[in-house]
């Protein structure tokens, strides 16, 4: 049995284009996969850690080859909880919205609070990082609004899916399957939309 986490990075609810398409994502996969364990991280919930002078100075601690203490110590646990909660995850499904032309800020906090030494990565000083994930496969539904692909500068740059498919690579995720919503202003939404809906039906069958 296989575990699915969707981690969804949109505060929309049901506004939210890349929350509906990723629900139609889980709801294909349950169906394909009846057997296997879904679990929906909400980004926006609370439950995700800070990232902040407590838990850089403990993080820098370690890499100092020492040992956190005191409310360091506490602040590090929480931290390292939710990468496991991140890493006992198989399949991972991302909505991720366009915001100023990257990520929310809640899925960079994200990253920053998983994205740790010994934990998602390793260092060699001869060959650089070393990815330490190992057998993931990730989903990601990209959404926006005004940017879309062939679009002249004016209507923004796509550093939302360069940025977080390469932290995806780093990671050592390089299974990734892309899910695109890109409308734009005067664009057809609906055939955007059902475009990318059947995309992500199709996606989960296999995943």
């Amino acid at each position: 049995m296989a575990k699915l986490m969707h981690i969804s990075a949109s505060p929309r609810n049901s506004d939210s284009e890349s929350l509906a398409i990723a629900a139609t994502f889980v709801d294909a996969y349950r169906e394909a996969h009846p057997g296997d364990e879904i679990e929906h991280w909400d980004l926006w919930d609370g439950t995700l850690p800070a990232f902040g002078p407590t838990e850089t100075d403990a993080k820098m601690t370690l890499v100092r080859g020492g040992t956190p203490t005191g409310e360091a110590h506490e602040a590090w646990e929480a931290v390292v909880a939710a990468f496991h909660r991140f890493d006992a995850a198989d399949r991972l499904l991302f909505s991720v919205p366009m915001w100023n032309a990257g990520i929310p800020y809640v899925l960079k906090q994200f990253i920053d609070v998983v994205s740790q030494p010994g934990l998602l990565w390793g260092f060699d000083p001869q060959t650089g990082y070393l990815p330490l994930l190992q057998g993931k496969k990730a989903a990601v539904v990209y959404t926006s609004a005004v940017w879309a692909p062939g679009l002249p500068p004016a209507f923004g740059t796509d550093f939302q899916s360069t940025f977080f498919d390469d932290w995806l690579r780093w990671a050592g995720i390089t299974d990734i399957t892309a899910i695109r919503h890109h409308p734009t202003v005067l664009g057809d939404v609906e055939d955007s939309r059902q475009t990318a809906t059947a995309a992500a039906r199709e996606a989960a069958k296999t995943f």
